[in-house]
């Protein structure tokens, strides 16, 4: 597995974030306590979809739903702050989401029937509201007001477009808002501010513009705040929601937009904000947005391939310039990007969690991440070498080189990985394990004739930033033949005699049924024989009658294929006139 967690890239000179029992803190810390406090736990989710995540930090409880849209019962998983599976809460209907009271003592689960009330220090239940409709499509929920809020579509089918209303609670009852819109309508609220309800609208083949808007939810009566559309004059730049966060203060509100990345608004008034965030990297989708509760952080998720980040933390002011870190997953068993409302902070800002998605599409992993105090440089130094001094086709070459790491040594094996370049394309080798002194020799066997360029990448790990690659170019040969033959000294005109030999090649194995051309000069002139069969172990025999007397040289030869070059030997033979 690689070090999937983390590809940082900042400049050298510049303290890391870090997070501590109180949260990120811009510090330099000490090198053993950076080793201390650096760490990652990953658990495999027994999920095949995933609905939402709430992070109760009184009881130091993570809870998780599934959001496969089929009939039967289904369950809330449980996990605790180290990752470890404590229970699932078993409800009527598949549950599609979960809200958390603004004091944490109540679990609301969002189920095709209506929503189920647990008790958060219990595990009991503790209420069931039934919806309008036994509906197949999946509900949202969120608090605000001290109540819950829920959505509910009247289908069966078609979930993304058909209209869904918005409905409130009271004395365990659902009651009507009168609030509707096409699409599976999100929504959003936050223990920072009790009493605003944030809904959108997701983007459809039927909705190319979709809302953002704002409710009070402080009365009896629903009322909306602000409210926004994106596109501009040519219908252009429609939102495409993923995840909505508040900030501490509740004044901004943070939206991951597959459209256009982080989008920073005023709460008051959804207006941009005056600075907003830098551009997440380059190919990666906002997915996920989430602010930690001290107010100082963001962490933003994103889906994104190989090395590029899919989660960045960075201080929660657009204005602090301070480098973020950033995090790749990469991983075959533990994903490659990050889930739409998969992020979550605790309470004290001591953990991020994050639900990640990959292997087969429908698996999902619960990350606990807990960055360092302080990150260190790495360099790779000096240039490139090859183990062989001319490469070939078929046959093993190492890439040799050493890298340097500042700071503590690194808590578990440090590997490089590399990627080979030819004619053939690009091909990811095996990585290779950094020995104590910095050195590595990175494995590989050249499959094309012609121009290699390798590219060793040290993506970093929890207390060590990644380096810059570094390449070397190499020209790779076809793979050597030779051909040793065994002959009389000497022979006798007009009788037969026999030479054999042996064929045998570098690199790949040859192919069957080779031939191979024979070529006789004796006084009268050169003339080609009949070819040899070479047999499956290289061997082969030539047989031929002398015409002539004096010195008779015989010539093999074998032409080469597209990975194994071509080579000759000569036989010379004295013969000499019958008795």
């Amino acid at each position: 597995m690689k070090n999937s967690w983390l590809r940082l890239r900042v400049a050298a000179t510049v303290t890391a974030l870090s997070l501590g029992t109180a949260g990120l803190a811009v510090a330099a810390a000490p090198a053993a306590q950076a080793a201390d406090t650096a760490g990652a736990l990953v658990a495999k989710l027994p999920i095949t979809s995933f609905g939402a995540l709430v992070v109760d930090s009184a009881h130091q409880r993570v809870y998780l739903s599934d959001d496969r849209r089929t009939a039967g019962t289904g369950a809330v998983q449980v996990y605790d702050f180290a990752g470890e599976k404590v229970t699932t809460l078993a409800t009527d209907n598949v549950p599609s989401t979960l809200a958390l009271s603004s004091d944490g003592s109540t679990l609301e689960v969002g189920q095709t029937s209506g929503l189920i009330s647990f008790d958060t220090a219990t595990y009991a239940r503790t209420g069931r509201i039934y919806g309008g409709y036994d509906v197949y499509c999946p509900r949202d929920a969120a608090f605000a007001g001290g109540r819950v809020w829920y959505t509910e579509a009247t289908t069966t089918s078609d979930c993304d477009n058909r209209p869904y209303h918005l409905y409130g609670t009271s004395d365990g009852r659902a009651v009507t808002t009168g609030w509707n819109a096409p699409g599976r309508l999100r929504l959003f609220g936050a223990p920072q501010t009790p009493d605003r309800l944030i809904m959108a609208q997701p983007r459809s083949t039927t909705v190319t513009d979709p809302f953002l808007t704002v409710f009070d939810a402080s009365g009896t009566t629903l009322v909306r705040n602000a409210e926004r559309r994106f596109a501009d004059g040519t219908g252009q730049g429609g939102l495409d929601v993923r995840d909505v966060a508040q900030s501490a203060d509740g004044s901004l509100i943070a939206v991951a937009d597959a459209r256009t990345g982080t989008r920073l608004l005023r709460a008051d008034d959804l207006a941009d904000a005056a600075t907003g965030y830098q551009p997440l990297p380059t190919g990666a989708v906002a997915s996920a947005v989430a602010f930690s509760r001290d107010g100082k952080y963001v962490a933003r998720g994103a889906a994104a391939t190989g090395p590029t980040a899919d989660l960045v933390v960075q201080a929660a002011d657009p204005a602090d310039a301070t480098p973020p870190l950033e995090f790749a997953f990469e991983g075959e068993l533990d994903g490659n990007k990050v889930v739409p409302r998969g992020l979550a902070w605790s309470e004290d800002g001591s953990r991020l969690f994050a639900v990640t998605n990959g292997g087969s599409g429908a698996e999902y992993w619960l990350h606990v991440i807990q960055p360092p105090a302080a990150q260190y440089d790495t360099r790779f130094a000096g240039a490139l070498s090859t183990s062989a001094a001319q490469p070939v086709v078929g046959e093993p070459l190492g890439i040799r080189g050493r890298l340097e790491i500042d700071g503590p040594a690194p808590a578990r094996p440090v590997k490089v990985t590399a990627v080979r370049h030819d004619a053939g394309g690009d091909r990811t080798l095996a990585a290779a394990e950094v020995d104590a002194d910095g050195t590595f020799t990175v494995l590989d066997v050249p499959s094309v004739v012609g121009t290699a360029t390798y590219t060793v990448s040290f993506t970093g790990d929890l207390t060590h930033r990644p380096t810059e690659n570094v390449s070397l170019r190499t020209e790779v040969a076809k793979a050597p033949t030779s051909i040793a033959l065994s002959a009389p000294a000497e022979g006798t005109k007009g009788v037969g005699l026999r030479i054999t030999g042996t064929l045998t090649a570098q690199g790949r194995a040859l192919p069957a049924s080779l031939t191979l051309s024979v070529v006789r000069t004796d006084k009268r002139g050169t003339n080609a024989l009949t070819s040899a069969s070479v047999a499956a172990d290289g061997t082969f025999t030539v047989d031929d009658v002398p015409g002539t007397n004096g010195e008779v040289v015989y010539e093999v030869g074998y032409a080469g294929d597209d990975v194994h070059g071509a080579s000759t030997a000569t036989a010379t033979i004295r013969v000499r006139k019958p008795v």
